[in-house]
């Protein structure tokens, strides 16, 4: 088989495929009838893409099929070096398929010239999704799980095993969020890169846990390494965008917004700390800029924010029952918060809400349909412009825990240790909230 060969595709066999799929089928070889888990890996640049598929290979084999699919990328202007390091992991995926088992295959696509305007791992991802779309349905699976990786990433031993069972336990959620946790010491990296990345996990799980503590129902880690969905999930919300950076942010709140997101916390993934700048944010840009600076330490969102957040979530059964006059807010909800929702019509919007809405249950949800976590996003950033700046994030952290009367907060002395209270607090699946 040549890797990117087509094939006898037919798009009339599926909706999706045929209206969303750039590539067609890619992989000429039949599925197993069981195929069950699709593990989906973006790879660009990547100079050890053989430890990720070492950690994938000594998982222990769950009851159905594996396969895991290498999207192997780079755009049309990418440099000979890139070039020629995606043709080392092209053989290196080769290699290692010549292991395949009939129950744990592995496959390679070989994407090097991806057009240089939507180059990057959105696509990447969409188009190694797109072919687990393919398998499944080849397979007659739609139900079947799509689980996404990275080429730098490692996980626990019983990964698939526990996403099958996951999967199977909750027959009715459309995806997860799998617990992850970076790697807080070693010998791969410099000691400073390893404190920038225990600083900017605290971000994510602090930013996770302030949003849950305001009440916000959809509040969930959104780690392109360590999300898995269905299938009918992926194709029902038109499936992964193109975005180069931030794609699993946009893509697993689409998932979320289906109801029933689950959070899978008995496996483990362990994404890789090492700084790049690939793209503008995110875990290795977050890394890079700490390492410019590390005396700097590093910031995240006052909790001031997220405390005006959850002092307007309390209000949500009035907007429904009274009319809903932002001018009349004043002394109910912060005049910072008052001065975002008038740029966004709150008045109109919460009547448009209500007129769509038969009971309050109804108004909740289209209530945060609108308010949603790119609302969220965008009112915390007005907050640290016009209110209050952003501080250190092991301070912020703090401030949540004793906020939200966590018990213990004494017993913290170290940035690890206040690290490992918060994976702790989601390992546990604690969702903090801010005392009344």
């Amino acid at each position: 088989m040549e890797i990117g060969q087509k094939f006898d595709y037919r798009p009339d066999l599926n909706r999706y495929l045929a209206k969303y799929s750039l590539r067609g089928s890619l992989i000429p070889e039949n599925p197993q009838p069981d195929l069950g888990i699709v593990v989906v890996i973006p790879c660009h640049n990547e100079p050890h893409v053989e430890h990720a598929l070492a950690s994938l290979n000594s998982c222990t084999r769950p009851e159905c099929s594996v396969e895991v699919i290498v999207v192997v990328n780079a755009s049309e202007k990418a440099g000979k070096e890139i070039i020629e390091r995606n043709r080392d992991s092209i053989q290196t995926i080769a290699k290692w398929s010549q292991q395949n088992e009939p129950k744990f295959k592995l496959y390679g696509l070989a994407e090097n010239e991806l057009p240089k305007k939507h180059a990057g791992v959105g696509l990447a991802r969409k188009i190694g999704m797109d072919e687990a779309v393919s398998r499944l349905e080849r397979a007659g699976n739609d139900d079947g799980v799509i689980a996404c990786f990275d080429a730098d990433s490692q996980c626990s031993p019983n990964y698939l095993v526990e996403l099958e069972n996951h999967f199977k336990h909750h027959p009715k959620t459309p995806g997860c969020s799998i617990r992850f946790a970076h790697p807080l010491f070693g010998t791969q990296f410099e000691p400073h890169t390893y404190l920038g990345i225990a600083y900017y996990e605290l971000h994510l799980r602090y930013y996770n846990q302030a949003l849950r503590a305001t009440g916000y129902p959809n509040a969930f880690h959104t780690v392109g390494s360590s999300m898995a969905v269905r299938s009918k999930a992926y194709q029902k919300q038109g499936g992964m965008n193109r975005r180069q950076a931030g794609e699993d942010f946009y893509f697993l709140h689409k998932i979320i917004s289906l109801g029933g997101f689950t959070e899978l916390q008995t496996t483990c993934v362990f994404p890789s700390p090492r700084p790049s700048d690939r793209v503008p944010f995110g875990t290795g840009k977050a890394v890079g800029d700490y390492l410019k600076d590390t005396q700097k330490g590093m910031y995240t969102y006052h909790i001031s924010a997220f405390r005006y957040l959850h002092q307007f979530f309390q209000n949500i059964p009035e907007y429904y029952l009274k009319p809903a006059e932002l001018v009349k807010q004043g002394g109910q909800i912060p005049y910072v918060l008052i001065d975002f929702l008038s740029a966004y019509f709150f008045d109109e919007r919460i009547e448009e809400i209500k007129r769509n809405s038969s009971n309050i249950n109804s108004f909740t949800k289209r209530f945060y349909n609108w308010f949603n976590a790119f609302m969220i996003l965008k009112f915390v950033h007005f907050v640290r412009d016009n209110a209050h700046p952003n501080l250190r994030v092991e301070r912020a952290a703090m401030d949540l825990l004793r906020a939200c009367d966590y018990p213990d907060t004494e017993k913290i002395n170290s940035l690890n240790s206040l690290l490992e209270a918060y994976r702790e607090i989601e390992r546990k699946g604690i969702w903090l909230r801010f005392k009344k």
